[in-house]
């Protein structure tokens, strides 16, 4: 797979400078285990862009994925919602974050955010259906 769209064969906007982020967050990723890099970049609404790569530990259970930093950033950096998003391996391809960073994801997305998958762009709904949110939260 590679990181261009299929359907047109290029990157599409706003992803190229995430794309480009990201690829430098997976070359500064700490993984001497798996030896599996993972960079991370998104757009926030107030245009600012937030990063993060993998850190892997021994204890692996205590291993923190590339979107963990990128939204760690974001909150240090005063909030905001997510509005474009890519995760790339440590070749550049653009890959999909796990299950728990889609739920992780979500709960800073925008309503418009979109994602750059190995299949094109992509909503939400699209890549977590059904997700666990806030809303359900509410009245607790």
């Amino acid at each position: 797979m590679t990181e261009d769209d299929p359907g047109t064969g290029q990157v599409p906007e706003p992803f190229a400078d995430l794309l480009a982020a990201a690829r430098e967050m997976a070359a500064r990723a700490y993984a001497p285990y798996s030896r599996y890099r993972v960079g991370a970049a998104a757009r926030v609404d107030d245009g600012r862009t937030v990063r993060g790569c993998n850190v892997e530990n021994a204890g692996y259970g205590v291993t923190l994925c590339a979107e963990c930093g990128m939204v760690s950033e974001l909150i240090a950096g005063g909030g905001g919602k997510l509005t474009a998003f890519v995760c790339v391996n440590g070749e550049g391809v653009v890959i999909m974050p796990c299950g728990r960073c889609r739920q992780l994801l979500s709960e800073h997305a925008a309503r418009d955010f979109t994602i750059l998958t190995p299949l094109g762009v992509r909503d939400l709904d699209e890549i977590l259906p059904q997700a666990f949110g806030p809303q359900d939260m509410a009245g607790i």
